[in-house]
């Protein structure tokens, strides 16, 4: 493809490592972060540029410019997308990456197609594995909107003609993503609530970390989850230093909310949700190893015991 361009806003785990898959794969990318720093040690590192401010960057990019914001949902990206909307001009196109309530995607992009400005709600999976194996992508938007983020979907992804989806309006990306993290929710407490009950079965002696490797070749709950839990348990069976808390971001509460709304019963899904709210303070095997899954797939910050 030619040297497409596009500004990438926002280099935490996920903004950054997308920046470097963009550049890896022929695009010119123009990056940003609130602290420049991070910017210009991106641009130094890969030959990429940094922009010194959101308007440096758009002036960087031609028209129609292509600006994928990859920040925390809420007030960030709320901040970032209204100082852009000045900077843009009729034709050009915003990207919310982040992990937003797709309700919100779909009231944001009124705002931002009312200026002529095209919009597309992108949910974003792969966590900190992305940038080797790629994203998996989920659109929402009308299709002139897509086809100008197109060329980057085919990068991002793992590869051009699978991975990334073109789902549907604004708001059906977000809304996909936001399924995809509920049923990750129930995937992953199944997981770690059957190597809670194996590790119970004290006069078995089971060796935690030769079962999960075992299971990841041929058997029926071969799967990513179960590749970063057989990870975790060849490091450290007893989890003694983790302590079990396990946080949530919020799509697994839209998710259960969505079902109410719709009237579809999902209980493990509701109820794996729930065990993480009860999961504070208890000494909770399935637990820790929640929480460490999280931190491999996606770099979420473990606490430790005291």
């Amino acid at each position: 493809m030619s040297k497409e361009a596009i500004g990438m806003v926002g280099l935490g785990r996920m903004g950054a490592n997308m920046a470097r898959r963009l550049h890896r794969g022929g695009a010119r990318v123009v990056a940003y972060n609130r602290h420049p720093e991070k910017a210009q040690a991106l641009a130094k590192e890969t030959g990429m540029e940094a922009a010194a401010s959101l308007a440096d960057l758009v002036q960087h990019l031609p028209h129609p410019r292509v600006v994928w914001l990859m920040l925390p949902a809420g007030a960030a990206t709320a901040e970032h997308v209204q100082e852009l909307l000045p900077l843009l001009a009729p034709g050009d196109l915003l990207v919310n990456g982040a992990n937003a309530f797709y309700a919100d995607s779909m009231n944001e992009a009124k705002d931002v197609e009312a200026r002529g400005i095209h919009y597309v709600d992108a949910g974003v999976s792969g966590g900190v594995w992305g940038l080797q194996e790629g994203y998996a992508l989920m659109v929402g938007g009308k299709k002139e909107a897509v086809a100008l983020v197109e060329p980057f979907l085919k990068i991002l992804a793992p590869a051009s003609d699978r991975g990334w989806l073109h789902c549907g309006p604004v708001g059906s990306g977000h809304f996909v993503k936001m399924v995809h993290n509920g049923i990750e929710y129930g995937m992953m407490q199944a997981l770690a609530e059957g190597f809670a009950i194996l590790r119970g079965k004290e006069e078995f002696g089971l060796d935690l970390a030769k079962i999960s490797e075992m299971w990841r070749y041929g058997s029926v709950v071969r799967s990513w989850l179960l590749d970063l839990t057989a990870a975790t348990l060849a490091q450290d069976q007893e989890l003694q230093d983790i302590a079990p808390i396990v946080a949530d971001s919020g799509e697994g509460l839209w998710t259960a909310q969505a079902a109410l709304a719709q009237k579809v019963p999902a209980p493990v899904i509701t109820l794996a949700l729930q065990m993480r709210w009860a999961s504070q303070g208890r000494d909770d095997y399935a637990a820790k190893l929640l929480a460490m899954m999280r931190n491999r797939f996606g770099g979420h910050a473990v606490e430790k015991e005291h």
